[in-house]
């Protein structure tokens, strides 16, 4: 491969650290679509012969064949997944295979490749993502009525309902879409054509190439066009913030079936026992998602280290730009997964969590907000009556609801017998109609406007 340049071999240690095959094989798929781009524009530009393409291009078509059925071999000493392709498509079709390397190099190559790879990954991603959403608006939708206890500090809050809850996944889940589609259009630009780092003197047509790879257009600098691997940092950020959003999903499953909770029973296919404790159902594919979570945020660490200090062009670092996106990749397809099946599939056990939402004197901040807004007193005034009631009621083991009317007096005489309808917990979760609140008229319009934007039936 490297020509008369080198009198001896690479060693055996040369040859291992050196391969990249072993992983990146999976971008064979890129790799043929490329090499048949990048030859029909040769053909077009004079610069091969019509002949020459059509027999580069049915040589190609058969060696993907092979590929699709028998896999890519691993030769080591080929290196990469570029000069395997090139060699076995000479074995087929002889010399006239080695036209198609004409004004190009593997630096353009490979960042083509790993562009339109990376560029698959976020359309999958997004898919995904989507899955999810629907997954999310279908249930919130059924439980839009169904009160829990909110939490802050894991501390009860205040009521809500659990499609609100559901709801505030559905946002998250909408940015991480935004990030991966801002990270596909300015990923969207092709590099072949750049040659090694400084374009090449033989006449080609980039835009055409760019067209035929789906592209909005050539890149404008070969020197940046070989040693940019921003598109892969951007895609394993996106994939860390959505890990991070998978995660906190994941770990309210984790809690939220443990016994003290009981808010749910998790899905029998995304749970496992236990080789000793025949009553354990553990929610382990919640536990994995967070724990893959971490591993996603490591590949997206490894890339960036790895590119912290090296000069333009091409370095041989960047040959270890690939394996951190395709675990990140792998990971984040699983956990996606993992996360529609427990969203679309758990049983929710609402009567717990209604139980849940009356207990912690969830509606403490009803009785200061009817305090400001029926007796006029002043909200900091309200707060320190509201704690003295929540003093006396858990001094007393009741709710507040519990307390007569004469205690609350006794605490503050502007409260009169319409607080006791501010007090229970469908009382709160209705007056938290703001736009964006829990209130479950509220919860349903959001829910509709999501149901549109997905293109779900009504």
């Amino acid at each position: 491969m490297w020509g008369g340049r080198f009198a001896q071999g690479p060693s055996a240690i040369m040859r291992e650290i050196n391969a990249s095959i072993p992983f990146d094989k999976v971008l064979w798929r890129q790799d043929i679509a490329a090499s048949k781009a990048h030859v029909a524009m040769l053909a077009a530009c004079d610069i091969v012969t019509d002949g020459d393409a059509e027999a580069i291009i049915d040589g190609l078509e058969q060696v993907a064949a092979e590929y699709e059925r028998d896999g890519v071999p691993e030769d080591w000493d080929l290196e990469d997944i570029h000069m395997t392709t090139e060699a076995r498509l000479a074995e087929l079709i002889g010399p006239v295979a080695g036209r198609l390397h004409t004004a190009r190099s593997r630096n353009d190559q490979v960042a083509t490749d790993f562009r339109l790879w990376t560029r698959d990954a976020i359309e999958e991603a997004i898919a995904g993502l989507e899955a999810l959403q629907r997954a999310l608006v279908t249930r919130a939708g059924e439980h839009a009525d169904s009160i829990m206890p909110g939490f802050t500090h894991l501390q009860t809050a205040q009521p809500v309902t659990l499609g609100h809850h559901l709801m505030a996944y559905y946002e998250m889940t909408a940015r991480d879409i935004s990030r991966f589609s801002a990270a596909r259009e300015r990923l969207n630009q092709c590099p072949l054509g750049s040659a090694a780092l400084a374009g090449t003197g033989f006449p080609i047509d980039r835009e055409m190439t760019a067209q035929a790879l789906g592209f909005a257009a050539p890149t404008a600098n070969s020197l940046d066009s070989v040693s940019d691997r921003d598109f892969a940092l951007d895609y394993l950020a996106a994939a860390s913030q959505c890990a991070l959003h998978l995660s906190r999903l994941a770990e309210e499953f984790v809690i939220w079936a443990s016994q003290p909770f009981g808010f749910v029973r998790m899905p029998d296919a995304l749970s496992t026992g236990s080789s000793i404790m025949p009553q354990k159902k553990n929610p382990d594919a919640a536990e994995l998602v967070r724990g893959h979570a971490g591993r996603i945020v490591g590949c997206q660490m490894a890339l960036m280290v790895t590119m912290k200090g090296l000069p333009l062009a091409y370095s041989k670092d960047m040959q270890d730009d690939k394996p951190p996106v395709f675990e990140a990749a792998s990971l984040l397809r699983l956990c996606i997964a993992a996360m529609v099946g427990m969203v679309a599939d758990a049983t929710f056990r609402t009567d717990r969590m209604r139980e849940a939402a009356e207990l912690g004197y969830a509606t403490a901040t009803d009785l200061a907000d009817w305090l400001v807004r029926e007796a006029d007193i002043p909200f900091r005034e309200a707060h320190h009556i509201t704690g003295a009631a929540v003093k006396l009621a858990e001094k007393k083991g009741v709710a507040l609801e519990a307390l007569s009317m004469d205690e609350l007096k006794e605490i503050d005489g502007r409260i009169d017998d319409r607080v006791y309808k501010a007090l229970s917990v469908e009382a709160s979760v209705a007056a938290r109609n703001s736009h964006g609140g829990t209130a479950p008229d509220e919860v349903r319009k959001r829910v509709a406007q999501a149901r549109r934007a997905l293109e779900m039936e009504a």
